[in-house]
C-alpha cells in the first residue's frame, strides 16, 4: 500500500482524505526528533573524546530512532487517518518496535552529554536526586505495566480516540504518551537488576493479556467503534469500516501478544540460566 503513496504534504494537509497519504513535516513531532538525534550524536562524540565507547548500544539507539522517526513522518502516518488498520501498525510500531530499542540502548547518559554545560550542572545538582527518584518510582515493574495499561485502554476509548483523528494537537498527544508510556515500561522489564526475572515475566504475560483482550474486543466487534473512521465509508485500504477494525484488532492481539510473550519467555530463560550458575533462584 504505502510503496504507491510517493506525496509529500504538510500535517495540516494530512486531515483531508483526497488523493495519497503524503509525508508529514509537523514541527511539533520533526523538531523534537531532530533535536533528540543531535544530542545523541553530540553526547556520543564527547564521550568517545574521554573513553572507549560500545557500539552496540548506539546502534540500538539509532534503530529506534529511525523506526520512530519513519512511523511518525511517512505516509504510514496519513495513512492511519484513513485506516484503522494502518493507525494500529503506526501504534504497534511505536510501542513494541521504537521504544524497545531505545530503552535496550540505555542512552540517557549519552543524551545528557550532548546537553550544553550549563543544563548537564543543572541536571546533575539539585534537580538529579528528584528526577532519579520519579524515574525510579516509575520503572518499577507493577508501575510501569499499570501505566502502559491505563494508557493504551484510555486512548482507544471512542471519544478520546475520535479526538486524535480530529485534532492534530491531540494526535500528537496520544503518540507522546504512547511514547513516554512503553519506555518506561520498557526500561522497566529491561532492568532486571532492580527486580526479578519472574516479576518482570509476569508483567510482560499480564502485558499480553491486556493489549489482547483489547485487540479481541475489535476483532470481535460487529459494529465500528470510532465515528471518524465510520463517516469515512470505504477505508484507505479498500475495507469496510468494520473489516477495518476487525483487522486492526488482530493486529494488535496477535504481534502485541506474541511480542510481549516472547519477552516474558526470554526473561524466564535468564532466570533458569541463572539458577543453573548460581544454584539459587534469580532475582
Amino acid at each position: 500500500i504505502l510503496a504507491g503513496c510517493p506525496g509529500i504534504a504538510f500535517a495540516d494537509e494530512g486531515h483531508g482524505h483526497g488523493g495519497s497519504p503524503g509525508w508529514t513535516f509537523d514541527p511539533l513531532v520533526t523538531v523534537p526528533l531532530a533535536i533528540l538525534l543531535i544530542l545523541f550524536l553530540i553526547g556520543r562524540f564527547r564521550l568517545a573524546a574521554r573513553s572507549r565507547v560500545e557500539r552496540k548500544r548506539p546502534l540500538l539507539f539509532l534503530g529506534g530512532w529511525l523506526v520512530l522517526t519513519l512511523t511518525l513522518v511517512s505516509p504510514l502516518h496519513q495513512g492511519g487517518e484513513r485506516s484503522f488498520t494502518l493507525h494500529m501498525i503506526e501504534h504497534e510500531l511505536i510501542m513494541l518496535v521504537a521504544t524497545l530499542l531505545l530503552a535496550a540502548s540505555h542512552a540517557g547518559g549519552v543524551l545528557a552529554w550532548g546537553l550544553p554545560l550549563p543544563l548537564r550542572q543543572v541536571l546533575g545538582g539539585g534537580w538529579k536526586a528528584p528526577l532519579a527518584s520519579l524515574w525510579r518510582r516509575l520503572t518499577e515493574p507493577v508501575t510501569a505495566t499499570v501505566l502502559q495499561a491505563v494508557v493504551m485502554w484510555a486512548w482507544h476509548a471512542p471519544d478520546l480516540f475520535n479526538r486524535t483523528l480530529e485534532s492534530q494537537g491531540w494526535h500528537v498527544a496520544q503518540h507522546l504518551s504512547f511514547v513516554l508510556s512503553s519506555l518506561i515500561f520498557w526500561a522497566a522489564m529491561l532492568d532486571t537488576r532492580r527486580s526479578s526475572y519472574l516479576l518482570s515475566a509476569a508483567c510482560l504475560f499480564l502485558t499480553s493479556l491486556v493489549e489482547g483482550a483489547l485487540g479481541a474486543l475489535m476483532a470481535l466487534s460487529m459494529s465500528p467503534w470510532y465515528a471518524a473512521y465510520a463517516a469515512m465509508g470505504m477505508s484507505g485500504i479498500g475495507l469496510d469500516p468494520t473489516s477495518d477494525q476487525q483487522l486492526a484488532g488482530l493486529i494488535m492481539w496477535i504481534p502485541g501478544g506474541l511480542v510481549h510473550g516472547g519477552a516474558a519467555l526470554a526473561l524466564i530463560y535468564q532466570w533458569l540460566k541463572s539458577s543453573e550458575d548460581n544454584g539459587i533462584p534469580a532475582g
